[in-house]
């Protein structure tokens, strides 16, 4: 592919012609993203925490291309990883150790015992994995906890990670049990952790996480700072709510402020979704208008394959037709071609939708190219990081030789 010769003004919302140029450039189905959407949802955060105890962690679970973790810490933003191996993308894209959050969830303990080797902050979800590292490292190296405050919170009960059914943290009923592991160990815990789920649009879902903090913060004499964990909702469609965050500000630092335990602890986040979600767009062409009794379909070169949230969340993303944005509008229903039912969008009123028709799908930054597959033996899309106003390929579209990459061939 050649390199885009073409540049773009700075803006916050690529435009229906930078986007049809992008796509008429590297081709279709194609993920885009805005290199300085990130940096304004970086800095809405920054501006709103106005004090120097606020710390964020982009949850890079969201979007690992390398050039994207590149530019999140060249912004200031420190990272969040689930996995090792997003320790080690992190680490490879420059961040310092001190600025590489690891949360395990589930796993075994050589990946913490790695982890550590790395010199990352550490956060252990499980007394099982406590008692090992205390075993290992007393009071060595210090270590936060993870702990699962039993409330419902998130747009999904599938991203929901805070209620009493969910796999997620150290239920705090198990407090006693908890504080005894670090005292017959001598652990040093430094961090508390907290996260409820996503999507959250409401503040107080965050404060009644930190009311039980607040109750259990006492217990923990070395604290340094409590994570909230993340989960900021964004606006999928017109109209839609999305989370305050000046609001959330101000409420979530007066009550720090006022509790004698926590008004000198750091407060840390970890927005995912928050930073990458509306910086990115995915392109897709129509290959062919299927009419039916029960509806006019729109099969794309795309599938579950390249964006699976609709189906796996049930997730709504905007569509557009930029082939056509003044035609009818009629319903249509976007289908992918796996086959398996992949439907983007059921009867979905639109401008008419044509064959070879390119169609975006916005809020693609997040969970899109990240929970892609091969599926169907099909190939995954290009990315492409448009910053400073100049588009560049991070990513390049598979071939055949990708499908065979790891295959040992006798």
């Amino acid at each position: 592919m050649k390199t885009a010769f073409f540049y773009f003004r700075m803006t916050e919302q690529l435009s229906r012609e930078q986007l049809l140029q992008l796509a008429n450039e590297f081709g279709t189905p194609l993920y885009i993203y805005n290199a300085d959407k990130i940096e304004i949802q970086y800095n809405r955060l920054t501006s709103a925490f106005k004090n120097n105890k606020t710390r964020f962690f982009y949850a890079c679970k969201a979007l690992t291309n390398i050039n994207i973790l590149k530019f999140v810490k060249s912004i200031g933003c420190s990272v969040d990883c689930s996995s090792i191996n997003e320790v080690k993308l992190a680490l490879f894209a420059g961040f310092e150790p001190s600025n590489v959050l690891y949360t395990s969830n589930g796993i075994g303990f050589e990946e913490i015992e790695e982890a550590q080797s790395l010199g990352v902050i550490i956060n252990i979800d499980s007394l099982s994995n406590l008692k090992k590292f205390g075993e290992k490292y007393g009071s060595s190296y210090p270590v936060g906890v993870r702990l699962r405050p039993n409330i419902m919170a998130g747009g999904n009960l599938k991203i929901a990670t805070g209620h009493d059914k969910s796999k997620f943290g150290i239920p705090v009923e198990q407090l006693e049990e908890l504080l005894q592991i670090i005292t017959h160990y001598q652990i040093n815990i430094t961090n508390l952790h907290m996260h409820t789920g996503s999507d959250i649009k409401d503040a107080d879902v965050f404060l009644r996480g930190i009311e039980v903090l607040f109750d259990i913060v006492p217990h923990f004499p070395n604290l340094t700072s409590i994570d909230l964990g993340g989960g900021f909702k964004v606006a999928y469609k017109e109209g839609d709510s999305a989370i305050d965050i000046d609001n959330l500000a101000a409420r979530v630092m007066a009550a720090f402020d006022n509790n004698e335990h926590t008004k000198n602890l750091e407060i840390w986040f970890e927005p995912g979704k928050f930073l990458v979600s509306e910086c990115g767009y995915f392109i897709t062409k129509v290959n062919v208008i299927k009419e039916t009794a029960a509806a006019t379909f729109a099969g794309v070169n795309s599938g579950f394959n390249h964006l699976i949230r609709p189906m796996f969340y049930d997730a709504y993303h905007r569509i557009e037709n930029l082939s056509n944005p003044d035609g009818e509008i009629k319903e249509f229903s976007i289908t992918g071609y796996i086959c398996e039912t992949d439907t983007f969008a059921w009867q979905r009123p639109m401008n008419e939708v044509r064959e070879g028709d390119l169609l975006v799908f916005y809020n693609a930054g997040a969970y899109g190219y990240e929970m892609s597959s091969n599926y169907n033996s099909r190939y995954k899309p290009a990315e492409v990081l448009v910053r400073n106003g100049k588009p560049k390929l991070i990513r390049k579209r598979d071939n055949f030789e990708d499908l065979l990459s790891g295959q040992i061939i006798d």
